[in-house]
């Protein structure tokens, strides 16, 4: 593979201002576990390796169960191990990340408008399209999961 550049120092003023993002959504009132879990499904679905291992080491070290992290891919098929509210977070950050194959249906935002307050659903939303911005760097650019570092 072709060196590709590293964005966060080619435009680092842009890099800043994702952050800016990224450091406002921290300071609203969403669990943070179930914003990384959104953060890892947006992830999974966009094939971004850096992200998704960043986020799977995130959840781990906050103390999500491996259990827990290995089913994200199939929540809908996991039972009762994620609450209504991941649920729905889980069902939103995949319609509104599939846009153009979803339209993101009236149904699915009933269902999360009935899960989140407004604020809450804005940040979530936020929070989905912050995230596939980053992944479509982390894909463009090749960015090198921690992982394989070591």
């Amino acid at each position: 593979m072709a060196h590709r550049i590293d964005y966060t120092k080619a435009s680092p003023e842009g890099y800043k201002a994702f952050g800016g993002v990224y450091v406002t959504l921290q300071k609203n009132d969403l669990p943070k576990e179930l914003v990384d879990l959104v953060y890892l499904r947006v992830s999974q679905i966009n094939g971004c390796a850096f992200c998704i291992d960043m986020h799977s080491r995130d959840l781990l070290k906050s103390g999500l169960a491996v259990e827990k992290l290995v089913l994200v891919p199939v929540w809908r098929d996991a039972g009762e191990i994620f609450s209504a509210r991941e649920r729905g977070a889980l069902r939103w950050a995949e319609t509104v990340t599939r846009v153009a194959d979803t339209g993101i249906p009236d149904a699915d935002y009933q269902a999360a408008a009935a899960e989140f307050s407004d604020k809450e659903l804005a940040d979530l939303t936020y929070a989905i399209g912050l995230m596939n911005a980053f992944n479509r760097f982390g894909v463009a650019f090749r960015s090198t999961p921690a992982a394989t570092k070591a």
